[in-house]
Formats: C-alpha cells, sequence, structure tokens
C-alpha cells in the first residue's frame, strides 16, 4: 500500500471513527431517554387508569346502593323473604332501576344465586348467578357478564340486602368500553386500548379491541402480542410497527377478574416516531460529517501525501541513480523540517560517498599498479636469470680462449632467444588482458558455443581419461558476442581438464528463463578451499606453477562486458562448477552501458 493511501486511511479513520462514536453515544442515549420517558408516561397512564378504575368502582357502589334503595328492590327484597318466593312478577323491574340509575348490569338474586330480575338479559330470569352463589368480592371488580349480543367485560359491584332470614343479592356495573376509556387523560402520542379477553380463548379477535379514538388501520400486527400476554400472563413489552411506516412500543397489562382469571389486557401505545425521526436526524447528520470529514480527509491527505511523498519520491529517485552509478545525484532541499533534514543528510551522503569513491578508486589504482608490478617483477625475473648465466658462460668462454667456444655460443645463443621470446610470451599476454575488445553483439545459440568449446577440446579429453557429459535447453538464443563467448568458455573447460591430472567428468549444462541464460562448467577435480574460491577471478592471482593469473579474471571480464556474471561453487575434494549467467536483453545493456559512458 502506498503512503498516499495509508495518509488517506489514517485521516478517514481520524474522521469516521469519532463521528461513529458520537453517532452511537448520541443514538444510545437518546434511546435510553426515549425509554425512560416511554416508561414514566405508561406509568403514570397505569396509575390514572387504576384511579379511573377505582374511582368508577367507588361511583358504581353509590349506584348499586341508590338503587338497592327503590321501592322495586323494597318488593324484591319482600318477595325473597317469603317462603315459597313469587319472583316471576319482578322480571322487568331490573331494567327500570338500571335506567334510572345509568347502569349497564343491573341483577337481583337471591342467597341461593337463583337470579330474579335481570336488566342486561331478563331471559336469564331463574338462571343461576356464580357470584351470588359462592363467596361475592365486597370490592369492584371485573366481570364477563353475558348480554343477548355477546359477552361484555364490566365493571361491577356487589350489594348484600338482608331479607328476614335470607338475602337478596344486587349485583351492578358498567361497562368498559370506549368511554371508559375516552376519560383517560392522555399525553401527546399515547393512546390506550382495551382488548377483552372473553369468549374467544386464545385466538385473537379484533372485535374485541376497544380504542378510545378511532379503529385500529391494521389490528392484526397486535396478534402475536397479545397472544404472548396471554400466555405469559405478565406485564410485556414490544414494538410494533404499522403499514404506515410509523414505529409504535406497545405495553400489555394484564386485568384479572372476581376470580383471578385473565379477563382483559390494557394495551398503552406510546408512538416512537419523535424518536425515529430523531435517530434519522442523528444518522443524516452523522453521515453529512463523515462524508465532509471524508473529503476533508481527501484534500488533507493529498495535501500531505504531496508534501511527504514527493521529498520520499525524490529521494528515491536519487538514490536509485546513485546506485546505476550517477554519484552527483543530489536532493533539492525545501524545508528545514525532517523531509529537508532527511534531503540534506542525503547530500551529505552522497558527497561523502563521492568522496570515498575518489580516494578508494585512488587507493585501487595504487594497489593495482603495485600488483601489476610485483607480477611483472615475478614473471620477468624467471627468464632474466637464465640470460644472465648464459652471457656470464659466454663472456667467461672467450676470456679463456677455450676451443670450445663456438659450441658455448651456439648453445648460449639458443638460450638467449628462447628465453627473450618467453619475455615476449609473457609481455604479449600482459598487453592483450589490457586491450580485451568490446563486445560486437549478434544472435547466438549458446549451444552451439559450448558445442564448438567442447569439440576443440575433445582429444584432450580423451588423452586426460576425461568423459564428457552434455545437458542442452531446447532454446538458448541470447545476444552475444560468439567470439568472446567462446574465449570464456574455453578457459572454463581449460580450468576443469588441468583440475582432473588423473581423469574424470566434465559436465557442460545450458538452460534458460524468461530474461537471463545459464552455462555451467562442472568437473570432479579436486576442488578449491574457500580462500581460493574467494580469489579465484582476481587478476593475477593463481595456485598453478606456470599460471598468469589471468584466464578467469579474462573470463570475468567478458562475461562483465555482457551485463553478466560468473560465480562458482566449490568444496575440496569434490570438484567445482562455475556458474555462468547472461541477459538475453543484453544489446539494451551494452545501449545503456554505451549512454553511461
Amino acid at each position: 500500500m502506498s503512503l498516499r493511501r495509508r495518509l488517506l486511511l489514517l485521516f478517514a479513520l481520524t474522521v469516521l471513527v469519532p463521528v461513529s462514536i458520537v453517532a452511537a453515544i448520541v443514538l444510545f442515549t437518546a434511546r435510553r431517554a426515549f425509554d425512560r420517558a416511554n416508561d414514566e408516561q405508561t406509568s403514570a397512564l397505569v396509575a390514572q387508569f387504576t384511579q379511573e378504575f377505582t374511582r368508577r368502582g367507588e361511583e358504581v357502589s353509590k349506584r348499586l346502593l341508590a338503587a338497592s334503595s327503590t321501592s322495586e328492590a323494597a318488593r324484591i327484597t319482600l318477595a325473597a323473604a317469603q317462603m315459597p318466593p313469587k319472583y316471576n312478577v319482578f322480571v322487568d323491574d331490573a331494567q327500570a332501576i338500571a335506567q334510572v340509575e345509568q347502569l349497564d348490569f343491573l341483577e337481583f338474586a337471591d342467597d341461593r344465586g337463583t337470579i330474579i330480575s335481570s336488566a342486561q338479559w331478563p331471559a336469564k330470569f331463574g338462571y343461576q348467578e356464580p357470584v351470588a352463589a359462592g363467596s361475592p368480592p365486597t370490592t369492584p371488580f371485573l366481570k364477563d357478564e353475558e348480554t343477548p349480543s355477546g359477552h361484555a367485560l364490566g365493571l361491577l359491584s356487589i350489594r348484600i340486602v338482608p331479607a328476614g332470614d335470607r338475602k337478596l343479592y344486587v349485583l351492578g356495573g358498567i361497562r368498559l368500553d370506549q368511554n371508559f376509556l375516552s376519560s383517560l387523560k392522555l399525553p401527546a402520542g399515547m393512546r390506550v386500548m382495551l382488548y377483552e379477553n372473553v369468549d374467544s380463548g386464545n385466538a385473537f379477535d379484533p372485535a374485541h379491541l376497544i380504542t378510545a379514538g378511532g379503529p385500529v388501520a391494521d389490528p392484526q400486527r397486535l396478534a402475536a402480542f397479545v397472544h404472548d400476554v396471554q400466555q405469559g400472563k405478565h406485564e410485556q413489552t414490544t414494538a410494533i410497527s404499522w403499514k404506515s411506516g410509523e414505529s409504535e412500543l406497545v405495553h400489555g397489562f394484564p386485568l384479572s377478574g372476581e376470580h383471578g382469571q385473565m379477563l382483559g389486557i390494557l394495551l398503552v401505545g406510546n408512538s416512537r416516531q419523535s424518536y425515529v425521526e430523531f435517530r434519522s436526524q442523528i444518522r443524516s447528520a452523522a453521515l453529512l460529517a463523515a462524508g465532509a470529514g471524508l473529503l476533508f480527509a481527501i484534500i488533507l491527505s493529498s495535501w500531505a501525501a504531496a508534501r511527504v511523498t514527493r521529498p520520499v519520491v525524490q529521494l528515491a529517485d536519487a538514490a536509485r541513480r546513485v546506485a546505476e552509478g550517477d554519484w552527483n545525484a543530489s536532493v533539492a532541499v525545501q524545508s528545514n523540517d525532517e523531509i529537508g533534514q532527511l534531503a540534506d543528510s542525503f547530500n551529505r551522503m552522497t558527497a561523502d560517498l563521492v568522496d570515498q569513491r575518489e580516494r578508494l578508486v585512488q587507493a585501487e589504482r595504487v594497489a593495482a599498479w603495485r600488483e601489476l608490478a610485483r607480477r611483472l617483477a615475478h614473471e620477468l625475473k624467471n627468464p632474466l636469470f637464465p640470460l644472465q648465466l648464459t652471457v656470464e658462460n659466454l663472456l667467461r668462454a672467450r676470456d679463456n680462449a677455450s676451443g670450445q667456444f663456438d659450441e658455448i655460443f651456439r648453445e648460449g645463443t639458443a638460450t638467449l632467444l628462447a628465453e627473450v621470446g618467453n619475455l615476449k610470451n609473457i609481455i604479449n599476454r600482459f598487453s592483450d588482458f589490457s586491450k580485451m575488445p568490446q563486445p560486437q553483439f549478434q544472435m547466438v545459440d549458446i549451444n552451439d558455443v559450448v558445442e564448438r568449446t567442447l569439440k576443440a577440446f575433445q582429444a584432450q579429453m580423451e588423452s586426460s581419461g576425461i568423459t564428457c557429459k552434455r545437458e542442452f535447453s531446447a532454446s538458448a538464443t541470447i545476444a552475444a558476442d560468439p567470439e568472446l563467448l567462446h574465449r570464456a568458455v574455453s578457459n572454463l573447460v581449460s580450468n576443469s581438464i588441468e583440475a582432473m591430472s588423473e581423469g574424470g567428468t566434465l559436465s557442460a549444462r545450458t538452460c534458460v528463463d524468461d530474461t537471463s541464460a545459464y552455462v555451467e562448467i562442472s568437473d570432479t577435480g579436486e576442488g578449491l578451499s574457500p580462500e581460493a574460491a574467494d580469489h579465484l577471478f582476481t587478476p593475477y592471482h593463481t595456485s598453478k606453477p606456470h599460471g598468469t593469473g589471468l584466464g578467469l579474471a579474462i573470463v570475468q571480464a567478458i562475461i562483465s562486458d555482457h551485463g553478466g556474471k560468473v560465480t562458482v561453487t566449490s568444496e575440496p575434494g569434490r570438484g567445482a562448477t562455475f556458474i555462468i549467467e547472461l541477459p538475453r536483453n543484453a544489446e539494451e545493456f551494452h545501449a545503456a552501458q554505451a549512454e553511461r559512458a
């Protein structure tokens, strides 16, 4: 990943992470505040419902007291005290009393639970009233009441009127309907619903859902929640999404009857629309801030990258030029910060390198001339000693006027000529090394070059008991100078033959890849020590009695002029392997070398 992208990522994260954290904290805080406000409003509404329920119960008790004090109720009480009682004349009295006292439900029953008169359903005359037959509650309670139109949920109270030795039960109350719910004062965004859990078991029936306002648009969305409350029989809360797109938090409170049975569910809904809108606004603000932050991050990262990467790129380019041999490469110092200090340090480093390089070149030149002088002195010293002896013998023979002077003269001159030829040969070898020609590139098959070289040494290998193995690649065409390449391979083959004085195996291999071609010459001779391998390509360094130390140096010079390299791997007693690596684009390398020159 580039520095520009890293800076962009860093600045983007610097903006996005805080924005995301702040948005998450705000949303979390808003959610907690909404939930807390919702709980408070719901608790207040439930408390209001309880207060209204109690107030209505007290009101029902007062109305029931008034109903039991009417003349009709007194006649029913007298009739209940007689034996046998005659109730058929009171069938319609309950309806009249209920209308006067504004009661939705009113029944008179004796202490055996037999209904004497029923306002909501006169046909129940003579039926049993379970509440009157058992132990009736002393406070107002909820009751599932049967009517000709079906079951209804009512708030009822019961009053016991003494009738001689017997008792008269007066049971009356009002419906829990839309009017009851409308009497509740609801905060903005809240609504209350009542589900009558009567005569439907656990199956949800929208007809039993009572609301204070208009009907619920999609009551079936409450079915699953109502079922959960029916099964759990405890307070529950859920979020409901309506078809209109609005969201509402609904609390369900089970309502129990006189015997603890669930007769209804109070549903308190609190609109989440304000919270949803607030959350949407927060998200929009966060996205806007993130977008602006990203734009700012892009601009800032571009500026920072331009300020940082441009000098770095210049440094990298200058370092590449130095690596390619341009020792005068430098970087313009445009600031006094760390980047400027780095550029200044680079410039000082290149200046120091140039200075050290000049000193090193001078030292190498001095060392090379000293080595050359030492080698020349060594090489010239050997033939000069026989020359001196020969001249001294000639002078001595002439002074003695020996009769063998002519014979000594002929032998001496022959020796002189031989040693002079030896000196001339030594001088020519040094001259050849100093005048290595530049390669003339052309398309060459290295297999042909190696094969031609091996054929030239075939007779010598057979006489020395050396077996030659060949492993050539299928296609090995490169750009090279065939004569110089032949000379380099010849030197390697000659060295390998000399290393196997008692016979062995010489292996020649070639191979190519996409960028390079390789020539391997291996022998099974005595091998080289690590110290000898390190100095093997040093000019004038040789371990042979009559060598000049120029053969492998010439090989290295030829391969280097081709843009390649030559290496050796060897272990004492296991032979040596010389590896020539040549680039397949030698012409391009040569052109680049010529441009630099």
